[in-house]
């Protein structure tokens, strides 16, 4: 009998990735299938849920085909995906309208209603009523599209219909959970108050369990399609950052990361809940037992590259950044704000929106270039003040991310933080890495210690002080920007 392999599925927003391991932890292969995005309207962000599953069928099937032994010996699958989405079934389980994603800002009007029926929410949940989060979109589905909230029966995050399409469970995991201000994070248990706030009844929720804890197991006739010997063991799992915490070995007090994705989080692993929602700061619970992690969140990191480079006209993002000379950095006169989908941290703002400030008859290609990479490592700047003023001292931290492969990003991001920044082997794969950790330890096959190990550095990048004291000036006028912008919120 071959040695048991765990596989691991990453619900993201541009695409789904299904990582292979073996019993030591080593990543034997994995495939992506992009995703696409529906806009339907200014600041609207959509998915169907059929197209995460078929992505994943195909991902899953691509291992198969290419590491037959290896995926028949699958003992344990874990799950990891965007959070805050919101998957509506009927009765039968059927989808009744495309997901609301995470980037979604349509509910700001019914975060106030939620505040204001819910005055325990920023006790409970941990976090200011955000339009990302998933409780605000059932208000605008019940306020806008009452037949459709009439006929919800069950309400999943986008890993969890994944997970109900595998197995037929309904369920989730505490960090996946704490992004829908429905959970009590502190007591890691829904709550009656925060869901009847919304208008929903606990039946309506799937059970909660720890990420480290399985729910299930494969679908058979899907053990059959890929080859598996027996049906696989399916975890609780996590949210992707969570589960990219996982892949980090992020898992003990003080641990840090930033990801450098399509959105961007700081991230600082806490042994206790220690919310502050006046700044923004996200308090979740961790996908693993008795740890809980505080968070800062922009909403567009290399979102903002990718749409520097398609509408400006500046190719790609690896074209974009190679227009960017070193010599110039922390002296552009060109000042990016990276509020195109609105902005978490600090500001709880999803109106506002982005511009540029500085621009001139001598500004070029490699001004704004500069501009958009500076400005998602401002706004990272205003994550790290909002996490250091709730109480978190962050000494360094690993970076992960498909951004995280510029060596000159990095450069801006340490000078510009303040912080030495760790690379790390395998930083690009980290949520389903973490995913298929998680699916080894629900099958029995290994603890949190032993399974969720740090990765190896690559290099560390450390902070230039003439540099960083040139982007410290820069931050103070950058912090002036918000304020600016928000003028233009409304018509």
């Amino acid at each position: 009998m071959s040695a048991p392999h765990f596989i691991g599925v990453d619900i993201g927003t541009s695409s789904v990735k299904a990582l292979l391991i073996d019993g030591a932890g080593t990543v034997i292969a994995d495939h992506s299938v992009p995703l696409a995005l529906d806009r339907p309207r200014d600041g609207w962000s959509e998915q169907a849920p059929e197209d995460w599953w078929q992505a994943t069928l195909s991902a899953i099937d691509a291992l198969a085909g290419r590491h037959g032994p290896a995926v028949a010996a699958t003992a344990g699958i874990g799950l990891a995906g965007q959070m805050h989405g919101a998957v509506l079934l009927d009765e039968a389980g059927r989808v009744l309208r495309p997901a609301i994603l995470w980037n979604d800002g349509r509910s700001a009007a019914e975060c106030r209603i939620l505040e204001e029926r819910a005055p325990g929410l920023r006790r409970l949940a941990g976090n200011a009523a955000m339009p990302g989060f998933t409780a605000p979109k059932l208000l605008w589905v019940a306020a806008h599209e009452p037949d459709i909230f009439a006929r919800t029966a069950t309400v999943l995050l986008p890993k969890d219909y994944v997970r109900y399409r595998l197995s037929g469970d309904v369920a989730t995991d505490l960090s996946d959970a704490s992004g829908t201000l429905w959970l009590d994070v502190g007591r890691r248990a829904w709550s009656e108050e925060l869901i009847a706030a919304t208008g929903l009844t606990r039946a309506a929720l799937p059970r909660v369990v720890e990420g480290t804890a399985p729910t299930g197991r494969l679908d058979p006739r899907l053990a059959r399609r890929w080859g598996m010997t027996a049906p696989p063991v399916i975890a609780g799992g996590a949210g992707d950052n969570a589960a990219s915490a996982v892949g980090l070995g992020a898992v003990d007090p003080g641990d840090a990361f930033l990801s450098l994705g399509t959105s961007g989080v700081l991230w600082i692993t806490t042994d206790r809940f220690l919310p502050d929602p006046a700044q923004g700061v996200h308090a979740f619970c961790h996908a693993v037992p008795g740890r809980w992690h505080q968070m800062g969140v922009i909403l567009s990191a290399t979102a903002s590259l990718s749409w520097a480079g398609r509408v400006l006209g500046l190719g790609d993002e690896a074209s974009l950044l190679a227009r960017i000379d070193r010599r110039r950095l922390g002296r552009n006169p060109v000042f990016f704000a990276p509020y195109l989908s609105g902005e978490r941290t600090p500001h709880n703002d999803p109106a506002v929106r982005a511009g540029f400030v500085g621009l001139g008859h001598a500004t070029g290609p490699e001004d704004l270039a500069l501009a958009v990479v500076e400005g998602v490592a401002f706004a990272f700047a205003d994550c790290l003040r909002a996490l250091t003023e709730a109480g978190s001292s962050i000494a360094a931290a690993t970076v992960v991310g498909g951004g995280s492969r510029s060596t000159l990003w990095i450069e801006i991001l340490v000078n510009v933080l303040g912080l030495p920044l760790h690379r790390v082997e395998g930083g690009d794969v980290g949520a389903a890495l973490g995913a298929a950790r998680l699916g080894a330890i629900a099958a029995g096959h290994g603890d949190v210690p032993t399974i969720a190990r740090r990765p190896a550095i690559i290099d560390t990048v450390t902070p230039d002080p003439e540099l960083a004291t040139r982007y410290g000036e820069r931050h103070d006028r950058y912090r002036r920007l918000h304020a600016h912008l928000k003028e233009f919120d409304e018509p």
